[in-house]
């Protein structure tokens, strides 16, 4: 697994940087055309002033405008921040997108009620991720994010997917619990952690809610 992991590393980069144009197709091929129901799954947790970390090819942007809120997004792809604006532009939506990284948020304190991310790689549960995400969160807002989605249908190609998504990592057994590392450094930045599973007809979303305590600093370095 570990080695499969290794190979595959490089090939994501390029899905997310030079091939970015092609992501939609494959996120559509792994999902078995679910991928944009998954990503509305986080719509109900998030209102107020909005961050979206790793805004990719746009999709939640766009449906954020579409309700009504005011969305900011961070992407440190160049390739994915085109992609973004020309969905965008061509919806007449507002563009409110900044390259950068989670790690070292281009924003004020308290900017934000809701930080959003979808299917982030591993740098969201960095401690200076964590950390940057408390500092522009108002007091009592909500990290939200949406870490793994399984395909759940009986077909035989439903059944392949769901095996192909397990071994390449993008989507293993389905968590009694947060793991044990992640929940202590939402616990050390004083995080207080939910979790849902959201069931569609033929997959599961998982949902971290993860809310700020009303303490408005904090530091997850040490």
């Amino acid at each position: 697994m570990r080695l499969l992991l290794l190979i595959l590393r490089p090939i994501y980069y390029l899905l997310y940087h030079h091939f970015a144009w092609t992501y939609d197709f494959v996120a559509d091929m792994v999902s078995l055309g679910q991928w944009r129901d998954w990503v509305r799954t986080a719509l109900p947790h998030l209102d107020g002033r909005v961050l979206e970390l790793g805004f990719g090819p746009g999709h939640l942007q766009l449906f954020l405008a579409e309700k009504g809120l005011v969305s900011f997004g961070v992407d440190e792809s160049r390739f994915m921040a085109r992609q973004a604006s020309r969905r965008l532009r061509k919806a007449g939506a507002d563009r409110r997108l900044a390259r950068g990284l989670a790690q070292s948020l281009p924003f004020p304190d308290a900017a934000f009620d809701t930080v959003a991310a979808t299917f982030p790689a591993e740098y969201i549960f960095d401690p200076r991720t964590l950390t940057e995400v408390h500092r522009v969160l108002a007091p009592g807002g909500r990290f939200v994010i949406l870490p793994v989605a399984w395909v759940t249908g009986i077909r035989p190609l439903e059944r392949f997917v769901a095996w192909l998504n397990r071994v390449s990592g993008e989507a293993p057994g389905e968590p009694g619990q947060l793991p044990a590392a992640v929940q202590a450094r939402f616990a050390a930045g004083r995080f207080e952690v939910r979790k849902e599973t959201v069931t569609l007809p033929r997959s599961k979303v998982l949902v971290v809610i993860a809310k700020k305590s009303l303490d408005e600093s904090i530091d997850l370095s040490n």
